[in-house]
């Protein structure tokens, strides 16, 4: 079995606060997640986007790698990232104890909502997230969520987002932007989407 890893760190010596990247991945699978994988190497170019403009700011960029690739929550067990995301921020708790905003896309974004509940989180910076109809808003409680979709997205649905944020906003400060006619890998529009990136963590940690 492997373990979940930050691949890739982008901490200031004088940090004031962590950005945790979450990669994306698929709804079932169990091939442990490697260099070859196109969801962290996706994630990877967010974050090194993301660190060039936030360490200005003093503020860190963590990439997390998962055990393996699926969400594989099947019969009520705690989803496979879900449970790295929670090892990953207990240790940024133990060796920063900084307030942090997590930053995902696709599973990673679903991901950084459902451990949104994590003492040190102050927000989450969604990207083209996959929220299902039924995921609780109960742990944005407090919080900070900002997601962003584009209309041509055929691997979530940009709606479903839309709705995800509308119930969200009972309980945090929440914000939907609609990104246009781009779909979902992150491939067009690569310097909005970073852009969103870094002005979304800037706010969640404002």
């Amino acid at each position: 079995m492997t373990t979940p890893s930050f691949t890739d760190s982008w901490v200031p010596d004088r940090a004031r606060a962590i950005a945790l990247v979450l990669h994306g991945g698929a709804e079932h699978g169990t091939d442990p997640v490697d260099a070859r994988s196109l969801s962290w190497r996706r994630g990877r170019a967010l974050a090194r986007h993301l660190a060039a403009v936030v360490t200005h700011d003093d503020v860190g960029v963590l990439l997390l790698r998962y055990q393996v690739k699926g969400w594989n929550a099947a019969g009520g067990e705690i989803p496979a990232p879900v449970a790295d995301a929670r090892w990953a921020l207990d240790e940024i708790a133990r060796t920063h104890d900084l307030p942090v905003a997590v930053l995902g896309h696709s599973m990673g974004a679903r991901t950084g909502v459902a451990v949104a509940d994590h003492p040190s989180v102050r927000g989450v910076v969604a990207l083209a997230p996959w929220l299902p109809p039924g995921d609780p808003v109960a742990p944005l409680a407090g919080k900070v969520l900002r997601a962003a979709h584009g209309r041509l997205d055929r691997i979530t649905s940009s709606r479903a987002t839309r709705a995800y944020v509308a119930r969200a906003a009972d309980v945090a400060d929440a914000e939907f932007t609609d990104m246009g006619a781009v779909g979902h890998y992150l491939l067009r529009r690569v310097p909005l989407w970073n852009a969103y990136a870094a002005a979304g963590v800037r706010e969640v940690l404002a």
